[in-house]
C-alpha cells in the first residue's frame, strides 16, 4: 500500500485526524494548493465550546438545536457540545494561543450570533490562522506524515457492490498533471465546503465541493445539500475578494443600518442583529430587495476605537487598505456563500455509506447542524469528529487481519487533444455560478429551481463530455465537481416544498411537519450527473453502523 491513511485536505479535520493516527502507519495528506490554502485558515471567529461557569452543556445544545431549526441530531449534538472543552484542550496542546483575559490564564470568550452566553474561543480575529499554524507544524515534525502540496484528488479507487463496496485510496494528480493512483486502508476526506459554487462567497478558491463529487461519484449517500449557509456580512467593494467581516463584530455591538442609516434587524427577530445567521442574511437580503441598495452598513461608531483595533485587528488593517476607517466608517456589507450543512452522509464515527471511507469537517453532514449552522460550531465539529474517527480507524486497524486488494484499475485519460482551458472552462465555471447565485440563492422559487436544473444539466453535460475527450486538468476536475455539486444542491432544494432553516421558497414560506427528515441522494448506478436516487431519513433517528457503515 501507498500508506495506511490517506488525507484529502489540510484543514484543521485533516491535520487533526492525521496528528491522531500518525504514531499508528504512514500517512499522506494530500492538498490542491499551498499547506495553508484552506477555509480553516480564514476563520475568523473562533471554535464554540462550554469554558465558562455560567454557561451549560444545555444551552450550548439549546441553541444548536434552534439554529438547527428542527433537524438536527439531538444525539450528536449532545456528544460534541459535551467533548468542547476536552477538544480545546487538545488545541491548546498542540500549541494554539487562544487570546486569555487580562492577568489571567482564563480564556477569553466570544458571544455570536444564536448564542445565549460566551462561549467562542478566539485568538481575535485570527483564530483560523493560529489553529491552522500550529497544526501544520505539529503534523511537520511527524516522521509518519507526508504533505503534499498541489496534488489534486481527481476520483476515489472503489472495489465491491453493495454492502462490501469499500474504498481503498484515490486517483491523484500532482504538480507535472500526471494521474497516479494513491491506495490506502483508509481515506479520509477533509476537503471543505462549495462556496465557489456560488458567484460571491466567503470560501477561498479551493471550496469547490471536491469531496462530495468524489464521494458522489463513488456511490455515497449525500445528505441535506439543500442547506447552504449564507455568511450576512461579507465586506462590499471592488477590491475585496472573499472578505468575511465576523459574526463576533457584531456579537461585540456593531448595528445593522439600512441605506437610510436606519437599524433594521429588530423588525425581523427579537434578537436583533444576534439572530441565527439564517434569518440575518434573509432579513439583509429583503432590505436590499426592498430599497434597491447595493448592501446594508455594519455600524461600530459607538464602540471604543481601541478596543476595536485590538479584538479585531485583521478587519481593522484590510478594511483601512480599501480606505475605510471602520472606527469612523460605516462598513458596507452584503451576505455572500459560506458554508454547507450537508455533504457526505456520515455516521458517528465519521464513517460514509462505503466502506473505508470516512468524511470530516464541513464535506460531511453529521447531523449537528441541521438546516443551519450554529456560528462557531464548524471548528468544533471537525475536532470532535475528527477525534471519534481516528479512535475508531486504529481500533477497526488492530482487529481487522483482512488482506486489502493492492491490484489497481488502469487509469484511462480522455483524448490527446489538449482543451483550451481559458475559453471552455472559464466561460462554464462563470456559467454555473451565475445559475446558482441567481436562481439557488437565499430566497428559491419552484420555478428559478426547475430553470436552475434545466440550464444545469446542459452544461454539465457538455462539461462530461469534454472530460472524456481531452487530457484531465486541474482546472478540469474543478469544473466538474462545481458542477456534480450544483446538481445536488438544486435537486435537494426541489425536493423540499417548504421553508426551513437556510431553504427559503417562496412559493411554500412556512415549515410542515411532513418535511421533518434529512433529503438523501445518490447517483444511480451507471447513470447520468444528474440522475438521482432518494430517500427520506427521519431526523430523530441518528445513522447508526448498520445503515452507514
Amino acid at each position: 500500500m501507498d500508506c495506511d491513511f490517506l488525507v484529502v485536505g489540510s484543514g484543521i479535520a485533516g491535520l487533526s485526524y492525521a496528528l491522531r493516527v500518525a504514531d499508528h502507519g504512514k500517512v499522506i495528506v494530500i492538498t490542491k494548493k499551498a499547506e495553508s490554502d484552506t477555509a480553516t485558515n480564514l476563520a475568523q471567529g473562533g471554535i464554540a465550546a462550554v469554558l465558562d461557569d455560567s454557561d451549560s452543556c444545555e444551552n450550548h445544545i439549546a441553541d444548536t438545536l434552534l439554529s438547527g431549526d428542527g433537524l438536527c441530531d439531538y444525539d450528536v449534538v449532545s456528544q460534541v457540545v459535551s467533548v468542547g472543552r476536552e477538544r480545546i484542550a487538545d488545541l491548546i496542546g498542540y500549541g494554539v494561543r487562544f487570546v486569555t483575559e487580562q492577568g489571567s490564564d482564563r480564556l477569553s470568550l466570544g458571544k455570536e450570533g444564536g448564542h445565549s452566553h460566551r462561549r467562542v474561543a478566539h485568538a481575535y480575529d485570527l483564530t483560523g490562522k493560529e489553529i491552522e499554524t500550529a497544526l501544520l507544524y505539529q503534523a511537520k515534525q511527524h516522521n509518519n506524515i507526508i504533505l503534499q502540496e498541489n496534488h489534486t484528488a481527481v476520483d476515489l479507487l472503489v472495489s465491491g457492490e453493495g454492502e462490501n463496496r469499500r474504498c481503498f485510496g484515490a486517483y491523484v494528480i500532482g504538480p507535472d498533471d500526471r494521474v497516479a493512483p494513491y491506495t490506502s486502508r483508509y481515506t479520509i476526506l477533509c476537503t471543505g465546503g462549495a462556496g465557489k459554487v456560488y458567484l460571491y462567497t466567503s470560501n477561498p478558491d479551493i471550496a469547490t465541493g471536491d469531496g462530495v463529487a468524489l464521494a458522489y461519484r463513488a456511490g455515497a449517500d449525500i445528505a441535506n445539500m439543500e442547506f447552504v449557509q449564507f455568511h450576512p456580512t461579507c465586506l462590499f467593494h471592488p477590491k475585496a475578494k472573499n472578505f468575511l467581516i465576523s459574526e463576533a463584530v457584531r456579537g461585540e455591538g456593531a448595528r445593522l443600518l439600512d441605506s437610510q442609516g436606519r437599524t433594521f434587524m429588530d423588525k425581523y427577530d427579537k434578537r436583533g442583529e444576534l439572530a441565527t445567521r439564517d434569518i440575518v442574511a434573509r432579513s439583509i437580503d429583503r432590505e436590499m430587495k426592498e430599497s434597491g441598495a447595493d448592501c446594508v452598513f455594519l455600524d461600530l461608531r459607538h464602540m471604543e476605537p481601541s478596543f476595536i483595533k485590538q479584538r479585531f485587528p485583521t478587519i481593522y488593517e484590510r478594511c483601512l487598505s480599501y480606505g475605510i476607517d471602520i472606527t469612523n466608517d460605516l462598513l458596507p456589507v452584503v451576505p455572500a456563500a459560506h458554508y454547507l450543512c450537508g455533504g457526505v452522509l456520515v455516521n458517528h464515527k465519521g464513517l460514509s455509506s462505503i466502506g473505508s471511507l470516512l468524511a470530516l469537517g464541513e464535506v460531511s453532514c453529521t447531523g449537528l447542524h441541521g438546516a443551519n449552522r450554529l456560528a462557531s460550531n464548524s471548528l468544533l465539529e471537525a475536532v470532535a469528529y475528527a477525534e471519534r474517527a481516528a479512535s475508531f480507524c486504529l481500533e477497526k486497524r488492530e482487529s481487522d487481519n483482512r488482506v486489502w486488494e493492492t491490484s489497481v484499475p488502469q487509469w484511462h485519460s480522455g483524448g490527446s487533444e489538449e482543451l483550451d482551458e481559458e475559453v471552455i472552462i472559464s466561460h462554464n465555471w462563470d456559467i454555473i455560478r451565475r445559475i446558482m447565485w441567481n436562481y439557488v440563492g437565499i430566497v428559491r422559487s419552484e420555478k428559478r429551481l426547475a430553470l436552475a436544473k434545466q440550464r444545469l444539466v446542459e452544461v454539465v453535460a457538455e462539461i462530461e463530455d469534454h472530460y472524456r475527450s481531452h487530457h484531465v486538468s486541474k482546472n478540469m476536475i474543478e469544473l466538474r465537481n462545481i458542477g456534480h455539486v450544483s446538481l445536488l444542491i438544486v435537486e435537494s432544494a426541489r425536493l423540499r416544498k417548504e421553508s426551513r432553516g437556510l431553504h427559503f421558497c417562496l412559493d411554500y414560506p412556512d415549515k410542515s411537519n411532513d418535511f421533518l427528515h434529512w433529503t438523501v441522494l445518490k447517483r444511480r448506478h451507471d447513470g447520468k450527473p444528474w440522475e438521482f436516487s432518494v430517500k427520506k431519513l427521519p431526523f430523530i433517528l441518528a445513522p447508526t453502523d448498520s445503515e452507514v457503515r
